[in-house]
């Protein structure tokens, strides 16, 4: 069964707290944020079977940093 509110991360920092995220609201790009900034992934037309169903994946693409 396909869990559409939920994603796993793919790439990026490999000290990422979750690599199974909830999408708000789902779509296309997902922003997380990580270490003063935040690491943003795309959806990709992959799933992956996990524990919580078949999740879409989502590949890391680039990192942006919060102005202080």
């Amino acid at each position: 069964m396909s869990n559409p509110a939920r994603a796993v991360l793919e790439g990026g920092p490999t000290d990422l707290p979750d690599r199974v995220v909830t999408i708000t609201p789902p779509g296309t790009q997902i922003k997380v944020p990580y270490k003063g900034g935040y690491e943003h992934f795309e959806a990709t037309p992959r799933h992956l079977d996990t524990a919580e169903g078949e999740l879409r994946v989502y590949e890391w693409a680039y990192r942006t940093t919060v102005a202080e």
